[in-house]
């Protein structure tokens, strides 16, 4: 407890505070693979690290890292971290620019590239090349340059950057309004039967694994979210998707789609890296895990994104292909699918 103490009132380090309350019905779990379930891109090393130097808490009580958790428990961790500020430096770094003026750019993100800054990727994201690209980008209300909104690292596609104060205020105000329009292809597991379909769920972070999101079973609980869906292509097992965002929560297509039994395929974190659908038979096996191993993450393209310029009032719209991986993931699909 001194040791952390001593830390915290120095100048020169800066923690990372993450608390978590254990439920009334989690059974007794390690503390690190308690932590690891609930924080996003935290090392094993990084929590142990984090007991041996006092910095982990149950019930404001420093402990070691087998230490098991109870319901109830009041969970603290702390995190040492570079400033924020000293995050935001520009890095030398190949833009995909769709499309660009002086108020604003498009930019089609690859898959892999975190867009801002944060644990675990303090350096290396889109937001670093953004700004060793352009001096002066206005921050969002969370102090982020130029970013009106994001998207996941292994999602590839679409983002518009604010270049002036008037385009991020007024761009930002689209977005809120559900007046910008964004499409997505994804592929999931299964055949979807209905050609088209809206997903109205309410999404909240998943109260036994912090990093997903899920629809709650109260439904007073989370956030608004809705998910419009069309189908495009079906194979044998898995079905192309066209999605369109009428809100705009974190891992809304990811979470929706697993809610109505579609998961993301290859999608790690709401389990789509599984075999979800088809006998399991030696050549569709290996298939499939070939699948994977050309398209190891989300099956999800940001691929069209449209809004109204915020100077000139002019519809903007912009498309983009998809992503080399992707195209040849669905390309195996669809000759298994033809030769089955």
């Amino acid at each position: 407890m001194i040791k952390a103490q001593e830390s915290l009132d120095s100048s020169k380090d800066l923690f990372e505070h993450y608390q978590f309350k254990a439920d009334k019905g989690q059974e007794p779990l390690r503390v690190d693979k308690f932590l690891m379930n609930r924080i996003e891109n935290a090392t094993r090393n990084k929590i142990q690290s984090a007991a041996k130097s006092g910095f982990i808490f149950v019930d404001e009580k420093p402990v070691k890292s087998s230490y098991k958790i109870k319901p109830g428990n009041l969970i603290k961790v702390m995190f040492s971290h570079p400033p924020y500020e000293n995050l935001l430096v520009g890095e030398e770094m190949s833009l995909n620019i769709v499309f660009e003026d002086k108020y604003l750019l498009v930019v089609n993100k690859p898959p892999g590239l975190v867009v801002h800054p944060g644990h675990g990727n303090y350096s290396g994201t889109l937001l670093n090349g953004l700004i060793n690209h352009f001096k002066n980008l206005p921050s969002n209300k969370d102090g982020r340059p130029g970013l009106v909104h994001r998207i996941d690292k292994d999602t590839s596609g679409l983002l518009v950057v604010a270049k002036t104060e008037v385009s991020m205020t007024n761009l930002a105000k689209q977005f809120y309004l559900k007046s910008s329009r964004r499409k997505y292809n994804t592929l999931v597991w299964g055949i979807v039967e209905n050609d088209n379909g809206t997903i109205m769920e309410n999404l909240a972070r998943d109260p036994k694994n912090r990093l997903i999101m899920s629809v709650p079973d109260n439904k007073e609980i989370g956030k608004s979210a809705i998910t419009h869906y069309k189908v495009i292509e079906r194979f044998n097992y898995v079905t192309l998707l066209e999605c369109e965002l009428e809100t705009g929560r974190t891992h809304q297509i990811r979470a929706h789609m697993k809610f109505i039994g579609h998961p993301i395929f290859s999608d790690q974190r709401y389990g789509g890296d599984k075999i979800l659908k088809g006998t399991i038979f030696n050549k569709y096996k290996q298939f499939v895990q070939n699948c994977f191993k050309i398209l190891p993450r989300q099956a999800l393209h940001a691929k069209s994104l449209g809004f109204l310029h915020p100077v000139t009032n002019k519809e903007m719209n912009f498309e983009s292909d998809l992503p080399d991986d992707f195209v040849h993931c669905l390309n195996k699909w669809r000759n298994y699918s033809n030769n089955s």
